[in-house]
């Protein structure tokens, strides 16, 4: 969604970056650049107005520190100002300890996501926080809305009130209170309806809903592909509801991202959630400081460890840990890696976590490296017999070209990923003669980004940083993720990242 303002800003800082002073008349530069480019990303103008003017007061004030870089303190104001309009330090958790049952109320316009959000809370309620959940929807003007819902509840494996024809959503308001008390719920989750555009007759019934259901939270969901029309649909709403929060829905799209910059400045609600695709577990919570990262390509080392904790099977990686302890990685073991990186959002997903990997994504494109190169090769991969896969010497020149055949691809394909895994493989065998030592590095390839189970990096170094350049992944942390990304390629990319296939290596 940042792309295009990251490419902006990431321009403005190398412009000043390596300088060894920076006049006034230099920041005023800068900050002219970052003033267009966030207008350019659709942010609201008078956000944009009062975030250059505390910037400018930042880099010209008291405060600005002389042994710092004055390009690194520039980057650290605007990393600064991005985190306050964003909405602070720390995320604004949701409010569920009420007294049984905490009803969460979501509203919006039609088409905004609210259905497929309420089941996304729903799930990340009931897996995370272990709450028992109830869900029930009040929309009885769009066709299956209610059969909607029911049907994901189902999928997630929670509890949805049953569906009665003819009645109101005040009605439906009433029994789904009724029932979530007599049956023990923790959360009850309203699922409203929504209108095209903003009308009266859509108020009165969410107010009126509101008023009976005395909800905790009242979550505005909206589509932040909207640009502005979604922070006037959140300004109106706000004025006739108690809204606690908001919710912005495909956030993984390729909007200017100019919504979520000034919704929490326009509307002074928190962003509790970002949906961050189409499947019922796509659903994030929301930390100013790593969408700020984001912005400024540092990446979200965090949100990747998090997608590797969600995606990963106990039992399988410590299978995996026993054969590779042993010296041991067939190509089935390189496929199940492939599967793990699609599982975690394909290797356009991971890059766009990765620290510092922006700038190599026309890179990327003008060498056809894309996503659909691991499919290619899971192709070649499921096209080997079982014995091959176990023991790749077995492919000579006629085994390779049935393979080929069977893949739709050519037979220096074939070559290119044995050569891949033969260098995967010495690895391994190289890792496993050190003993425990090494156990503890092919656990983070396998599963093991730094932090599983461990909370991750440490975010609070960027706190401690005072007015310096926010921190790369320490050694340890980036050795982990190259480890993780071996499988696609040798060779070394500018920063010290693991080549990928197709890339030229750094001469």
């Amino acid at each position: 969604m940042f792309e295009a303002l990251n490419e902006r800003l990431t321009g403005v800082f190398d412009r000043i970056t390596g300088r060894g002073a920076l006049s006034e008349k230099d920041v005023e530069e800068a900050l002219r650049e970052v003033r267009v480019a966030l207008l350019e990303a659709d942010v609201a103008l008078p956000v944009v107005k009062d975030f250059i003017a505390r910037a400018k007061t930042a880099a010209t004030g008291e405060d600005v520190i002389r042994a710092v870089k004055p390009a690194d303190q520039v980057i650290k104001i605007v990393y600064d100002g991005l985190v306050d309009m964003l909405g602070g330090e720390e995320p604004v958790p949701l409010n569920t300890n009420a007294t049984p049952p905490a009803v969460v109320l979501m509203a919006g316009l039609q088409g905004s996501g609210k259905t497929t959000t309420s089941a996304k809370l729903a799930l990340r309620l009931s897996k995370f926080d272990k709450k028992k959940v109830m869900m029930a929807s009040l929309d009885t003007r769009r066709p299956a809305a209610m059969e909607q819902l029911a049907t994901l509840g189902q999928q997630i494996e929670v509890a949805t009130l049953p569906i009665v024809a003819g009645e109101s959503a005040v009605q439906i308001t009433r029994r789904a209170l009724q029932s979530a008390k007599l049956q023990g719920f923790d959360v009850l989750i309203l699922d409203t309806a929504g209108r095209i555009t903003l009308d009266e007759g859509l108020m009165n019934e969410v107010a009126e809903v509101a008023q009976i259901a005395k909800p905790v939270e009242t979550l505005l969901v909206a589509d932040s592909l909207t640009g502005q029309d979604a922070v006037r649909t959140a300004a109106a709403f706000h004025e006739r509801l108690p809204l606690t929060g908001l919710v912005l829905t495909r956030a993984d799209g390729d909007g200017r991202g100019g919504a979520m910059l000034s919704m929490r400045a326009v509307t002074g609600l928190p962003i509790k959630y970002l949906g961050a695709g189409e499947k019922v577990d796509a659903l994030d919570v929301f930390d100013a400081r790593r969408v700020a990262g984001r912005i400024l390509g540092q990446g979200d080392i965090v949100a990747l460890v998090e997608k590797a904790a969600g995606e990963l099977d106990q039992a399988k990686a410590e299978k995996m840990a026993r054969k590779l302890a042993k010296g041991q990685f067939d190509l089935d073991d390189l496929a199940g890696q492939l599967n793990q990186m699609k599982k975690m959002g394909g290797l356009q997903g991971i890059m766009g976590l990765l620290p510092g990997v922006a700038k190599l994504k026309n890179q990327m494109a003008e060498n056809n490296v894309s996503d659909k190169m691991i499919d290619r090769q899971l192709a070649v991969i499921n096209s080997m017999t079982k014995a091959e896969r176990k023991k790749p010497d077995l492919l000579n020149a006629s085994r390779k070209k049935r393979v080929a055949k069977g893949a739709g691809v050519e037979v220096q394909d074939i070559n290119r990923l044995l050569k891949q895994h033969r260098q995967m493989a010495d690895m391994v065998k190289s890792l496993s003669k050190g003993g425990g030592k090494n156990l503890q590095k092919m656990a983070a390839m396998m599963g093991g980004l730094p932090g599983m189970g461990g909370g991750g990096p440490d975010m609070n170094r960027l706190k401690a940083l005072g007015g310096g350049k926010m921190p790369e992944p320490s050694a340890d942390e980036m050795k982990a993720i190259q480890d993780r990304l071996a499988g696609l390629g040798g060779g070394q990319l500018p920063g010290g990242l693991p080549g990928l296939p197709g890339l030229p290596k750094k001469k």
